[in-house]
């Protein structure tokens, strides 16, 4: 009998629906329990970065599989590098509203300075970690299978690789430059109603 006591047996999918759900309430729990301690977290996702670098030296072998991961963590830095709200999209549609016919005068602070805005990342922090730890994972375990490790002159992709970093990148900075907007906490940060 079941612990219900209705006297139903539950059903093989039932079982396994429930283990499931007991599974993902388990690695929640152990994400929940990881979240505060970001240095540390960094570190076991560097961690598995060099093992995964490593295996890679030492198979001399799945540069293909490599250089996807490369590929993915460098869109998961660009995402976390923009913004959330692109001045650049904002900018083009304020535009086409004036040339709609629009009104050009916003109820909105006219001028970038009067109002402070922080940097809302496209991208958070969490997710670009959580991200870029199971492409590191699924990237390591690609490498015990044979099917990845497809034959590659790998010097042509580093070289295609460091030149898509440099371009975009480039385009990065450039963006960041023409926008005024620092993704980064750098200097003092300001303290509220402490002595002076």
């Amino acid at each position: 009998m079941s612990d219900s006591g209705s006297g139903i047996e539950p059903t093989p999918i039932q079982n396994v629906s429930a283990q499931y759900s007991k599974i993902q309430r388990q690695y929640q729990q152990i994400l929940d329990r990881w979240t505060p301690h970001m240095l540390y977290r960094w570190l076991a996702s560097a961690g598995l970065l060099a093992l995964f670098l490593l295996r890679i030296v030492l198979a001399q072998g799945w540069y293909i599989v490599c250089y996807a991961h490369a590929i993915y963590l460098l869109n998961l830095l660009l995402a976390f590098l923009q913004p959330k709200f692109d001045p650049s999209l904002q900018d083009d549609l304020m535009a086409d509203e004036i040339e709609e016919g629009g009104d050009p005068v916003s109820p909105l602070p006219s001028q970038r300075d009067d109002e402070f805005r922080p940097f809302v990342r496209r991208l958070p922090e969490w997710q670009f970690w959580l991200s870029s730890t199971r492409a590191t994972i699924i990237a390591l375990f690609c490498t015990f299978s044979e099917v990845f490790d497809v034959p590659v002159y790998w010097p042509i992709l580093v070289v295609y690789f460091f030149t898509l970093f440099a371009l975009t990148m480039r385009r990065q900075i450039q963006h960041m430059i023409k926008y005024k907007y620092i993704p980064f906490d750098i200097g003092r940060k300001a303290r509220y109603g402490g002595a002076k």
